[in-house]
């Protein structure tokens, strides 16, 4: 059988309060030594996030013309593909089949396609 033992411990209020203030003045020395360590720390833990987080560099003229080209480059094929989808659907109606006009502007429009004969399509094909 083992006895529990009661551990007493009995202050006087002089100790009592020496170690109470004892307690407060050493938590506030690890308050701030932590608070010191923290900003000692703090510039070299962020500067990786840091990094990831700034706005990528302003594109270089280059790179802003090159994209400028293959805009206009896509913007007249997007154009070109209006145009042959609406030769074709002149071609495939068959009112356009008795007009000699239209047929003659689709042919001139097939072999040199031109602003012109786009417009001719446009005027004379329903």
């Amino acid at each position: 059988m083992t006895r529990d033992r009661a551990l007493s411990i009995t202050l006087t209020p002089v100790q009592f309060t020496l170690c109470l203030a004892l307690g407060l003045w050493l938590g506030a020395i690890a308050i701030g030594a932590t608070a010191w360590l923290a900003l000692q720390l703090w510039p070299q833990q962020m500067a990786p996030l840091v990094q990831a987080v700034q706005p990528p560099p302003a594109i270089a003229p280059a790179a802003q013309d090159a994209q400028q080209v293959m805009f206009e480059r896509y913007e007249q094929n997007v154009q070109r593909q209006q145009t042959r989808q609406n030769s074709e659907a002149a071609a495939a109606n068959p009112r356009n089949l008795d007009n000699p006009k239209c047929q003659f502007w689709l042919q001139q429009d097939r072999t040199a396609p031109t602003a012109s004969s786009q417009a001719h399509v446009l005027e004379f094909c329903n």
